[in-house]
């Protein structure tokens, strides 16, 4: 175990970090582990399923079901800072030259179709957007789209600008995001119960707005919202080493300094609604939804998966309650090991010579059936950057389908690998917490050694940085997953502002 002073000892303490999880930190930023095992991308019928019609109705109507009974709840990670949003303006801002980016010049071009195009013209003293257009006006322009006392959007978090067009003004991906459960997940009695992760800074400027919302939405939506905002824990923060001394990073003072954990730290988020009780949670990320009145695939898929995701859990609860209860017969067992590999691509034993002793398989097949699990969609991938299904070998030479990112690919196959993935995840998907009634805590699930080291700076030093395993990485490598195609329509993140002209957020 590392040495730690008693100023780090006490630093650890006031974080909740116990000194042998901050040695194990040390450890993995000394000797990361290796690249995942991928084997081979996930494809339709090896790993990926592709709904039918015909099965479409009846998983929307169960959808609709658990929907009404108040067993769903939506995750929305929502802390993202906006400023990635608007790097390009930015960089241009501080560009001491006359000749405007190319972003820069898109930007003014097309500013008045932009949601908040009104709001921007106020703040620099104009009724008419139109006059933003003009090149000579730029940095006043995006100064007061960047900054204080303009509408400073670089230092809000996405969730809080203006994505879409609405009266009176333009509408934040956080009501979009009520507008959508209130059409997916609202209960018998008009409730929607939703989660949002922010940033500790930004939770007050959430609160003021639902506030405002809140009512308008009661009255037109007919629909109770039950909101509940949850941060990042300090525990979940990770230590820094210096490159230079290859010892723990610290500041100028002495102090040891910590990093936000990255999103895989919202397993204990999850964690927390499962021990509230939370059944069937939908996930998705902030920037990824389209206005009111989209695509009617949006709503109609969301309901396929969340359908999927309770039949699933239903079915694995029944199997294992059977098991449990009684001796098994031999198609019993056969029963529950075909709906692992069928549905989940899974073997709940490796190969071993002892494996076909009937009770060894009935408390593997009881272990397996009591994993939390998930139903992902996954679009077809056109290129946008990111991770995607693969099958994965995991400690004990068992295939599992999981969800890799592009850093956790051994880099020697990375290329080769990326070419023939023909899915990319969207981040869409249903959670089972519960399964056959039963709690599952989702911390049991984590593969703690997968996590991501990466190059940043601080002060201008170097270091290595850590990243818990990613949320739906894997911090969910233990969970019974299932793929699922579905359009590429349900998928429309805003990653910069000039995304905002993309005809799926022009309503």
């Amino acid at each position: 175990m590392a040495d730690f002073s008693a100023d780090d000892q006490e630093q650890l303490r006031a974080r909740g970090i116990a000194e042998a999880e901050a040695a194990r930190q040390l450890a993995l930023l000394r000797h990361p582990p290796p690249p995942a095992r991928v084997l081979s991308p996930c494809r339709l019928g090896d790993g990926i399923r592709r709904i039918d019609e015909d099965e479409m109705a009846e998983l929307v109507r169960q959808a609709e079901s658990v929907a009404r009974d108040g067993r769903v709840s939506k995750l929305v990670p929502a802390s993202g800072a906006a400023s990635r949003m608007f790097q390009a303006l930015l960089a241009d801002l501080e560009n001491e030259s006359d000749e405007p980016s190319a972003e820069a010049e898109r930007f003014l071009a097309e500013i008045e179709r932009l949601p908040f195009a009104a709001e921007l013209a106020a703040a620099c003293l104009t009724p008419d957007p139109s006059a933003l257009r003009d090149a000579g006006r730029r940095r006043e322009t995006l100064r007061a789209l960047l900054h204080p006392p303009g509408l400073g959007f670089a230092d809000l978090p996405k969730g809080l600008i203006p994505f879409h067009r609405a009266e009176p003004r333009g509408r934040t991906p956080f009501e979009e995001h009520l507008r959508e459960a209130a059409r997916v997940i609202r209960d018998a009695t008009g409730t929607c119960r939703l989660l949002f992760t922010v940033a500790p800074e930004h939770e007050g400027r959430f609160r003021a707005l639902l506030d405002e919302l809140a009512p308008r939405l009661a009255a037109e939506l007919g629909t109770r919202f039950e909101v509940g905002f949850s941060v990042q824990h300090p525990r979940t923060d990770t230590l820094a080493l210096d490159v230079a001394t290859g010892e723990p990073f610290r500041s100028d003072g002495g102090a040891l300094l910590f990093r936000p954990g990255g999103h895989g730290a919202l397993i204990e988020n999850l964690g927390q609604l499962a021990t509230e009780g939370a059944d069937l949670v939908l996930i998705k990320n902030i920037d990824n939804v389209l206005p009111e009145g989209g695509p009617p695939d949006v709503l109609r898929w969301k309901k396929v998966l969340l359908g999927l995701a309770a039949d699933l859990s239903e079915r694995a609860g029944n199997l294992r309650r059977a098991l449990e209860r009684m001796t098994p017969a031999e198609d019993l067992l056969r029963a529950a090991e075909r709906f692992l590999a069928q549905e989940f691509g899974r073997s709940p034993l490796p190969p071993s010579p002892s494996s076909d002793s009937a009770e060894e398989r009935r408390q593997a097949l009881v272990a397996a059936l009591g994993a939390p699990l998930r139903v992902c969609g996954v679009v077809e991938n056109v290129g946008e950057p990111g991770g995607g299904p693969f099958w994965v070998e995991g400690p004990l030479g068992v295939a599992t389908p999981q969800l890799v990112e592009t850093s956790q690919l051994d880099p020697e196959h990375r290329a080769e690998l990326l070419a023939s993935a023909t899915h990319f995840n969207p981040v869409d998907l249903v959670c089972a917490l519960r399964i056959g009634g039963r709690r599952i805590d989702p911390l049991r699930f984590v593969d703690p050694n997968a996590v991501f080291v990466t190059e940043k700076s601080h002060g201008g030093r170097p270091l290595l940085a850590l990243e818990r395993p990613g949320l739906w990485n894997g911090a969910m490598a233990g969970w019974n997953t299932q793929f699922v195609e579905v359009p590429n329509s349900t998928f429309a993140p805003v990653k910069t502002v000039l995304d905002l002209l993309r005809p799926e957020h022009q309503g």
